[in-house]
């Protein structure tokens, strides 16, 4: 039985069936933007490997860090020890998260630390004296991972929400925004929001948002001065602002984080995806020192405790690929992406199964009048040279920021490829 036969039958992927999975295509290796498949075919990736691999494959200098660091200890708890790695990180995301910012919590993924600031955010009130406050407010359109308190904030129609009910926690949802980013705000499109949190400030510990970008639920682009008036809101009824920035962050939409956007300083950030350059699973989770000394005050501790929390690799592989970042032409890079992917997708505007075309910072967007059947679609843009990955009524790119201008347009013409499979 070859690897691609033995898969099939006992390996499951992420959102396929077993009994009817979609076709996988066996990686052999990557480098730079290109992935190299076992019958030798190279492929254009413009998913960063769900977003995380912005310096591309097989890094000289991540490769590095990772050799360094597995030559002293690959692993070591966390309770009890520390070690370079995590504090050169922490001190690294300190320096370039927004005061005051400045305490620091390691755990396995992007989805754990959206658990973990969950937690942050219901302990501070039990251990503040307003105990009553265990629910979270969010926004339709959203997602936040996989994991049961993430789910519970993930939109409960397009997201899982739905299978899942009667286990989750029942949150509340305010609309999506309806202002574009880039536009000036429309009126009322905060009101409902509002009118959630006053009927419900004393039961509310934490708004938790994707902040401008709206990821796997939909990619939709909003306002950053709804995001400020959101933050304002919050200030008003003394609600906690979570950032879910493992998407957006480290410079994929044009700024650092895309709080930044709307001049907004959370009280909570989740951090990962991008931060080991795709290295590794590692997630991050900020918050201030408020937070922290409540949580920890007459004695209290967080209870979280991951046995890979910090994990040696993971942080040293963080700490050089955060030192790539800050190091390169990022904004110029990511400015460049921008321009192509709205002069090269503006071709689609008006294709009879487009219905919208969006593009920010390194993201581009492509939504469709129907479902892209995904493995007729994947097909044809494998055989095109480059990967993209659709679901539901998307087919977008969040690629490298190293790509070269003509692999990029590889990439924004395979769309069309994408679009033929669904005449």
């Amino acid at each position: 039985m070859d690897l691609s036969d033995f898969d099939r039958q006992h390996i499951w992927h992420p959102y396929t069936s077993m009994t009817d999975p979609l076709p996988t295509y066996t990686v052999e290796s990557a480098r730079g933007v290109r992935i190299r498949l076992s019958d030798g075919r190279e492929l254009i990736d413009g998913m960063s490997s769900w977003w995380s691999v912005i310096h591309g494959y097989n890094h000289p200098a991540l490769n590095e860090a990772v050799r360094g660091q597995l030559a002293r200890v690959a692993h070591v708890m966390f309770g009890g020890f520390t070690h370079g790695p995590a504090v050169g990180l922490a001190r690294r995301l300190v320096e370039m998260t927004p005061a005051p910012l400045d305490r620091v919590f390691f755990s396995d993924s992007g989805s754990v630390a959206v658990e973990v600031a969950i937690k942050m955010a219901l302990q501070y009130w039990s251990a503040t004296g307003r105990p009553g406050r265990r629910r979270l407010l969010t926004i339709r359109g959203g997602y936040h991972g996989d994991t049961l308190g993430a789910m519970s904030v993930c939109d409960p129609v397009s997201g899982m929400h739905s299978l899942f009910t009667g286990a989750l926690p029942r949150q509340l949802f305010a609309p999506r925004p309806r202002t574009r980013f880039g536009q000036p705000l429309e009126a009322g499109d905060l009101d409902q929001l509002e009118q959630l949190l006053d009927q419900h400030q004393e039961e509310i510990a934490a708004l938790i948002l994707e902040p401008v970008v709206q990821g796997a639920g939909g990619m939709w682009f909003y306002s950053a001065d709804w995001l400020a008036g959101a933050a304002q809101l919050c200030r008003a009824h003394d609600v906690l602002l979570i950032a879910d920035e493992i998407a957006s962050g480290f410079g994929r939409t044009g700024r650092l984080f895309a709080c930044e956007h709307a001049g907004a300083v959370p009280d909570i950030l989740c951090l990962g995806k991008a931060l080991t350059g795709g290295y590794m699973s590692l997630g991050a989770t900020l918050t201030t020192p408020r937070i922290a000394e409540g949580i920890s005050g007459a004695g209290g501790v967080l209870m979280h405790g991951p046995t890979f929390m910090a994990n040696p690799l993971a942080t040293a592989v963080a700490e050089r690929s955060m030192d790539l970042l800050l190091e390169s032409p990022w904004q110029s890079r990511v400015r460049a992406l921008q321009s192509q992917m709205e002069l090269e997708l503006a071709r689609y505007r008006d294709h009879p199964l487009v219905a919208d075309v969006r593009v920010l910072g390194g993201i581009g967007v492509v939504e469709t009048t129907r479902t892209v059947p995904v493995a007729r679609a994947q097909r044809a843009l494998v055989e095109a040279g480059i990967w993209l990955r659709p679901f539901g009524s998307l087919i977008y790119m969040m690629p490298p920021y190293v790509i070269e201008a003509a692999e990029l347009s590889r990439l924004t013409a395979g769309v069309g490829a994408a679009l033929d499979t669904m005449l």
